[in-house]
């Protein structure tokens, strides 16, 4: 197996120019699900993959001039930026393809289940199979067994949603962007949602972009740019009001956790027990009386 993380740890400059094409890339993220407008979302990538393509031409010719080549890296060559954002690239376009307004209806669940999933193989199978690289990755197991941290770590997240969550969606009125569930029906399907969504946040926004991201710069930056691009698809998704002072550290939290732990595994747990108070709140924000029992704030 190529060493692509042994090459990346070696060479993630503080500064750099791929910055530019990088935040122009994850800019498109905002313009495609928070300004809603795609034209702005096309031109930034447009953009970014253009200066990615200028800049690795820059590196390439000041690389010739100074005699240096892919020796540098003991015959490794450090990966392209180009090549990465594309991947970036292709996932939001795929995403960015279907509205991402919250419905349960059986062409709804499809169409995210055909959207989403798409964004998630096309960027792998083009790694693996195109570029002949181990960019993207999806560690479940990760770096071994849980600590007592990461345990109470699991507790906390329950804790924290019972106390936020509640309060966030109904005084902010968020919860009229999910469909009324009043039947059993329509419970289940907002379960099997909520959960299928929260699964493929993880594997794109971290396993993916967050990944890719990392190849190139810092922690603290790569998990900065990745959670733009997370945050801007849970505002289209429903979050919204003052959601981002929610989003933003879930984002970032989660970035810096898989980093810490290298388990897919342990941040879908994380996300999953989140979600499953997303889902509890919202099935009590639309049914009044049915789970007032269990939250502080009433339903509406």
């Amino acid at each position: 197996m190529p060493a692509v993380d042994e090459v990346t740890v070696l060479h993630r400059p503080a500064v750099s120019a791929k910055l530019v094409p990088a935040i122009l890339v994850c800019l498109a993220a905002p313009a495609f699900f928070v300004l809603l407008l795609p034209w702005l979302g096309w031109a930034l990538l447009a953009a970014g993959l253009i200066a990615a393509f200028l800049v690795e031409r820059a590196d390439a010719r000041r690389a010739m001039a100074s005699g240096k080549t892919a020796d540098a890296f003991e015959g490794r060559r450090p990966p392209g930026i180009l090549r990465d954002l594309s991947l970036i690239a292709a996932g939001l376009l795929i995403v960015s393809a279907i509205p991402l307004k919250a419905e349960l209806d059986n062409i709804a669940m499809l169409r995210f289940t055909v959207a989403l999933g798409g964004a998630v193989l096309v960027p792998y199978l083009i790694s693996r199979f195109v570029y002949r690289d181990y960019a993207i990755r999806f560690p479940w197991r990760g770096g071994g067994r849980w600590t007592a941290l990461q345990w109470g770590w699991l507790v906390g997240v329950l804790v924290l949603g019972w106390l936020i969550l509640p309060f966030y969606f109904i005084t902010s009125g968020v919860y009229q962007n999910w469909p009324v569930v009043d039947t059993p029906d329509l419970v289940a399907r907002l379960f099997v949602g909520v959960g299928a969504v929260g699964i493929w946040d993880e594997l794109f926004f971290i396993c993916t972009c967050f990944a890719l991201l990392r190849r190139h710069f810092p922690d603290v930056q790569a998990n900065a740019l990745q959670a733009i691009i997370f945050v801007s698809f849970l505002w289209e998704l429903g979050y919204r009001a003052w959601g981002p002072v929610l989003t933003i550290p879930f984002a970032l939290l989660q970035g810096y956790i898989f980093m810490r732990t290298r388990s897919l595994a342990y941040v879908v747990t994380v996300h999953l027990l989140f979600d499953a108070v997303v889902f509890a709140v919202l099935v009590h924000a639309h049914n009044p009386g049915l789970l007032d029992a269990l939250f502080f704030v009433p339903s509406p």
